[in-house]
């Protein structure tokens, strides 16, 4: 499968709403999931725009492959930004479960692929600005093709 170029990959786009305080726009799509807990994933942010404010609950790696990605740490306990990382085309992170982020595309947007490992079927909550599970999103909701909650 060639990431750059495949007419057969399915988008599915999200974007904010007045509930939100900053510009979400990004897109993903579904590479592979598996009943053993792992998932590939795709993401593309607009210029300037960012995912919904989440943890991750599942081990999960990112590379950049195109674009800037900008990821600023939020410490769980305080809702404080600890620190602002961009992220350019070839850099890789591995992250553990808990991490508190958001993460917004650069100038010129971001193109990212991420895999996820859960042991619990738990992939990630999207969190409002106080720090509150707004959803989770499980792989099993992958798998069957179910809604978040």
């Amino acid at each position: 499968m060639n990431l750059f170029d495949n007419a057969n990959l399915r988008w599915k786009r999200f974007t904010g709403n007045h509930h939100f305080n900053y510009p979400i726009d990004y897109e993903s799509a579904l590479l592979g999931a598996r009943d053993d807990g792992h998932v590939d994933l795709l993401y593309r942010w607009a210029p300037n725009a960012y995912c919904h404010f989440h943890k991750h609950t599942a081990i999960t790696t990112s590379l950049v492959l195109e674009g800037e990605l900008h990821v600023m740490d939020i410490d769980p306990k305080t809702g404080e930004e600890t620190q602002t990382k961009v992220r350019r085309p070839g850099d890789y992170a591995c992250k553990l479960p808990g991490d508190v982020h958001m993460e917004k595309g650069g100038p010129e947007g971001a193109l990212v692929l991420f895999n996820l490992f859960t042991k619990d079927g738990s992939l990630a909550e999207t969190l409002s600005d106080e720090g509150q599970v707004l959803s989770e999103s499980t792989i099993d909701q992958i798998l069957r093709g179910k809604p978040s909650r």
